[in-house]
């Protein structure tokens, strides 16, 4: 048995590199294809609300203990599970369009963004990327999925959004 810590055991933060070697990324070939749900969940917490949302069946779990685990194969990429994790940690990104990403996050802030606007990209330790397109917007259970443009070279990296609201002078 290993005695490393995971990284997100000391900084609170799931890296690329774990889920990398956890095994939680969906393949090239399959991100290629279209949307994709991520469940960046590294914690077993008694859970499993992703599971009964899924209406393709794609979201299992061994027990309400376990980590949830997503068939890539019968994943739609429809984001119902994006809007209902209570721990914000399940993303769809969709690597098919041929000269952008879209990728999907949760977003519980005022303003809430509108289809059109541009956002501010952030990263998962919160840290400016660049801007992004809002393509969609939806709300379920308090919680809203927003689907951005964002460069392809950004898809795994985007994790929220920020909505920069003009100042009025008064």
């Amino acid at each position: 048995m290993s005695s490393e810590i995971p990284s997100f055991r000391v900084n609170g933060i799931i890296t690329l590199e774990d889920l990398k070697k956890y095994g939680l990324l969906p393949p090239e070939e399959r991100l290629k294809r279209g949307p994709v749900a991520i469940a960046e969940c590294p914690e077993k917490i008694p859970c499993n609300i992703c599971v009964d949302a899924c209406p393709s069946g794609a979201i299992s779990m061994e027990s309400i203990i376990e980590l949830p685990v997503i068939d890539w194969e019968k994943c739609t990429g429809c984001s119902l599970c994006v809007s209902l994790c209570p721990g914000l940690a399940i993303f769809v990104v969709d690597l098919s369009p041929p000269d952008k990403a879209l990728v999907t996050v949760p977003h519980e802030f005022i303003p809430v963004p509108q289809r059109g606007d541009e956002v501010i990209l952030l990263s998962r330790e919160g840290k400016r990327l660049g801007k992004g397109k809002v393509v969609r917007v939806y709300e379920r259970n308090k919680t809203y999925a927003v689907t951005v443009e964002v460069p392809k070279e950004y898809a795994m990296e985007v994790r929220a959004i920020w909505v920069e609201k003009e100042e009025k002078n008064q």
